[in-house]
């Protein structure tokens, strides 16, 4: 057993099934540590986090957009989305303008230097997978997506 307890619990299986097991959250962890490198470089190269980009994307790709909107194309919560629009109008990427029609509503807008870092930004990490999996056939997305629902459904993961 690991000195943090990962292995907990795995000792009462037959080998082949624990070591199955221990490749399975090894694989997850470098799932994880794919987006946490990718974040580290966004912020070292750009100045600006994995969901600030991703919040750029969203804008470039669709034009302005409510918060609303934005926090559903980068699936994030709605107060977290507020957040990020802050940092980014403070680094002049976005800015904020108010509806012509209705002045209570709020669309979000690249600046100039925005559209630019998001144009020559690399893609977000999930944009990498997405053309990684349009590589595989049919049948293997189909395979990856019924085991992918059935380790969130493990881990009792919510929309």
């Amino acid at each position: 057993m690991s000195p943090n307890g990962e292995n907990a619990g795995l000792a009462t299986l037959p080998d082949e099934t624990a070591d199955v097991i221990a490749e399975i959250v090894f694989q997850i962890k470098r799932l994880i540590q794919a987006e946490e490198y990718h974040t580290k470089a966004l912020n070292k190269e750009y100045q600006v986090s994995a969901p600030q980009l991703n919040c750029l994307m969203a804008l470039f790709k669709n034009g302005p957009l409510p918060p609303s909107q934005i926090a559903r194309h980068i699936l994030v919560e709605s107060s977290t989305v507020t957040g990020v629009i802050d940092r980014l109008e403070q680094k002049g990427f976005v800015k904020r303008i108010r509806s012509s029609q209705d002045r209570r509503k709020i669309f979000i807008e690249l600046t100039d230097s925005g559209r630019m870092l998001a144009s020559f930004a690399p893609p977000p990490v999930q944009l990498k997978l997405h053309d990684g999996l349009k590589k595989l056939n049919h049948r293997e997305l189909e395979k990856i997506l019924e085991v992918l629902s059935m380790l969130t459904g493990l881990m009792d993961v919510h929309n």
